[in-house]
């Protein structure tokens, strides 16, 4: 019988020579010391920093896709601050970076035979409707009022393509855990960074709260998009940390020992549930809010494998929040942040003739901008004006009071009508709701610790559907992060469908 020596996809190989990782790192030792002691920190700082990420890259595939989602969010604080000035921006340059680290490591392989490993690519149903939807929104192309905004933002999602693909190469087996805890991490890094602004760590005082507090916007600049990163995640962490404490109690009833692993990994996922689910709610984003309740709902509803268990948890977590509601428990700050969500983003009406008050100023510049996507939809209604091209067409449908484009519609279903037609529009959300069956098919596996991320997945989608409704969350390289969400859908969907031998259709 022969053996299969060709090394695994993502294990660390052995570099040519005996002892050539102690010959790196003090190569590496010098350079860092060379640097620190010779240049400026402003220059030393990026320098050593740019060195770690090399060698990082050079060991691992995973080590790029953990960098590159820890440092992506760093795009709108860079840009504000101008410290470091780059010719692209950091995430960009990490995302090359980690498409470099799997071509190194999945294709050309210095111990293969040939020198060049292509690895056998079967695709997942999960990628159709991704490369519909990107296929349709490259039709626009032809009615694009700026070539260079739609290829910008066209190229944004031929991103989320490549991070699924890449995520899926990378994450086979369990390795798919650690790409969860570094999207915990990442998520956990900028909710630190949150909770610090919150407390009165920027000085921002247009996001003052009560003239006490302040909006907490992270390296997002922005509260909205940052409670839309905090949202996104949050689902997955509290699942983590259901799935690893089930885990933990299982293993003591049944070993009669609390296993270390399964101990830290509830620490670490209690603690980072609490902190990004605190930040969400500083981030005082009402869109935040509202879509994680929806996802906290979903949650609690699909916990349980028997209906009326999830039915009668659901009327009592309902009766729980009206009883707190009704009874004034709610802090007045926060119902009124509610009461006037409700009153602001579901009204629907022709705003042309509205007297413009202070008191309906927002109602009105949001319903102000919904028609001017309507108004692009209308006269292109096929192809729409061109994918990211909502600001650069605003001017010729926006109505007379409204100058300023605010960069998009502020309702991302209202947003890809006005700007890829019907036919984007409708592959958008066909392509949701395809991705939707695809994640609730993973409450089917046997294994209750998948089982649970799946939830997470299914709730951290309606999160994005209902947060969608309100803003734009493909932004900050936040694309990214939900194209290592696909990609985690992919691995566990192919799980799910080989252990429980369901027929993929």
């Amino acid at each position: 019988m022969t053996q299969n020596t060709t090394p695994m996809p993502g294990n660390r190989r052995p570099l040519p020579y005996p002892g050539s990782w102690s010959v790196l790192g003090l190569f590496t030792a010098i350079i860092i010391g060379f640097l620190a002691a010779s240049q400026p920190i402003t220059v030393s700082v990026p320098l050593i920093a740019a060195v770690g990420t090399f060698l990082a890259v050079l060991i691992s595939p995973l080590a790029s896709i953990a960098i590159l989602l820890v440092v992506a969010p760093l795009r709108a604080l860079l840009a504000t601050a101008g410290a470091w000035p780059l010719p692209f921006d950091i995430g960009q340059l990490m995302f090359l970076a980690a498409i470099g680290a799997s071509v190194v490591h999945y294709v050309i392989r210095p111990g293969s035979q040939h020198g060049l490993y292509l690895p056998k690519i079967t695709l997942s149903p999960i990628y159709i409707p991704v490369i519909l939807f990107i296929a349709a929104s490259g039709l626009t192309v032809f009615n694009a009022v700026s070539i260079g905004t739609w290829l910008t933002e066209w190229l944004k999602w031929l991103s989320v393509l490549i991070m699924m693909f890449m995520v899926e190469n990378t994450a086979g087996k369990n390795r798919w855990q650690w790409i969860v805890f570094i999207l915990i991490a990442a998520a956990l890094a900028n909710a630190l960074v949150g909770v610090f602004i919150f407390l009165g760590g920027s000085g921002a005082d247009h996001f003052a709260i009560n003239d006490r507090f302040f909006r907490a916007f992270g390296t997002f600049e922005q509260p909205n998009p940052f409670g839309g990163f905090m949202g996104l995640i949050a689902p997955i962490s509290l699942m983590m940390t259901y799935a690893s404490l089930n885990q933990l109690i299982k293993g003591r009833l049944r070993h009669k020992r609390v296993s270390r692993v399964h101990f830290y990994k509830v620490l670490f996922y209690s603690i980072a549930s609490i902190i990004i689910v605190l930040a969400l709610f500083m981030s005082w984003s009402r869109g935040a809010w509202l879509g994680f309740a929806a996802s906290a709902g979903v949650m609690i509803f699909l916990l349980p494998r028997k209906l009326w268990y999830s039915i009668a948890i659901s009327l009592a977590g309902i009766v729980m929040i009206a009883s707190l509601w009704f009874a004034g428990l709610i802090p007045s700050s926060v119902m009124e942040r509610v009461t006037s969500a409700t009153s602001e983003y579901f009204t629907l009406y022709d705003v042309r003739g509205v007297d413009i008050t202070p008191l309906n100023y927002a109602v009105v510049e949001r319903l102000a901008h919904w028609q001017a996507a309507l108004n692009m939809a209308r006269e292109n209604p096929w192809l729409g004006v061109g994918l990211g091209n909502y600001e650069v067409a605003y001017d010729d449908y926006r109505l007379i009071n409204w100058q300023e484009a605010l960069g998009h519609a502020h309702n991302y279903y209202l947003n890809i009508l006005g700007e890829a037609g019907i036919i984007g529009a409708f592959c958008y959300v066909a392509m949701w709701l395809s991705i939707l069956y695809f994640t609730w098919r993973i409450r089917q596996h046997p294994d209750q610790f998948i089982r649970s991320i799946g939830i997470g997945l299914v709730a951290a989608w309606v999160y994005l559907a209902i947060h969608g409704l309100l803003d734009n969350l493909y932004v900050n390289n936040l694309f990214l992060h939900i194209g290592t969400l696909l990609g985690l859908l992919v691995v566990l969907y192919r799980q799910t469908v080989s252990d429980t031998k369901v027929r993929v259709a």
